[in-house]
């Protein structure tokens, strides 16, 4: 019998949250509600990106890695080594602005022959379980990635996808018109074919972008668009990869960056988890 593939955390945290700046800190850690912590004798402020971290951990993963940007060195030093959550924590970063493919192909060195749990840090979702109903299916089944959906009243802002009754994947769009699309990704579970499939392309558009110069040394970059994750997927996809969906059709998802809905998450955690 083949012993199971680790399961590694892996979450994109290089964004600058222009939409909802300024803030004294990363919007990661941006305090929502309340956490026991049997130490400290009580509840206290429990961060958004807890409740990201709680449900990867139930889930089996035992570690997970954020992707930074420079500068936001205030999410290692609050969070450490991630001890206090069940978890090891490493921290990695990129240096070049063209989206979150590129931040996640960071951590490739450490997720060759790993399953991976993907999800953003400033985002609260339901239900609890919804990694291991991710994960079920994929270690059940075919799929190299399995999407976990949620309901949408904003299509034309988000990821949309259409699968077919059996819940394998027939597109993925950015932010389109596809209006009548009624379900968003969130959160995604995948095998190590994903991971190299993610890692190719990033090279190659790396390449087409700016040829061999060091990141880290760039001066002046060039004219480019962010190049959204659900664009590598949509790519895996035509590629002969299998996507599958996971619907959650009475879940919830709630993006923290805008200062709605940060207001919304607040009213929705103001008291005290037991």
């Amino acid at each position: 019998m083949s012993k199971p593939l680790p399961i590694i955390g892996l979450i994109p945290a290089a964004g600058q949250g222009t939409r909802i700046a300024p803030l004294p800190m990363s919007k990661e850690l941006f305090p929502i509600g309340f956490r026991m912590v049997t130490s400290q004798g009580g509840p206290r402020p429990k961060l958004v990106c807890h409740y990201l971290l709680e449900k990867m951990q139930r889930a089996g993963a035992d570690q997970a890695f954020f992707i930074l940007r420079p500068g936001k060195w205030d999410i290692p030093n609050f969070l450490g080594d991630g001890a206090d959550l069940g978890l090891h924590l490493g921290y990695l970063t990129v240096h070049v602005p063209f989206g979150v493919p590129f931040s996640l192909n960071q951590a490739y060195p450490f997720l060759r022959g790993a399953t991976v749990v993907m999800g953003f840090p400033d985002i609260l979702f339901e239900p609890e379980n919804a990694y291991r109903v991710l994960l079920e299916r994929l270690h059940s089944g075919p799929a190299d990635v399995v999407l976990g959906l949620f309901p949408t009243d904003q299509p034309e802002r988000v990821g949309v996808v259409d699968f077919d009754e059996s819940g394998v994947v027939r597109g993925i769009y950015e932010k389109s018109g596809l209006t009548h699309l009624p379900y968003m990704w969130a959160i995604a579970a995948w095998r190590p074919s994903f991971s190299d499939f993610l890692h190719g392309f990033v090279g190659d558009r790396q390449q087409a972008l700016i040829g061999d110069q060091i990141p880290q040394h760039l001066t002046m970059l060039p004219p480019y668009q962010e190049t959204p994750i659900g664009d590598v997927m949509q790519a895996a996809l035509e590629s002969g990869l299998r996507i599958e969906a996971q619907p959650f059709a009475e879940g919830s998802y709630l993006d923290i960056g805008t200062p709605e809905n940060l207001a919304k998450a607040i009213q929705q955690h103001s008291f005290p988890a037991g």
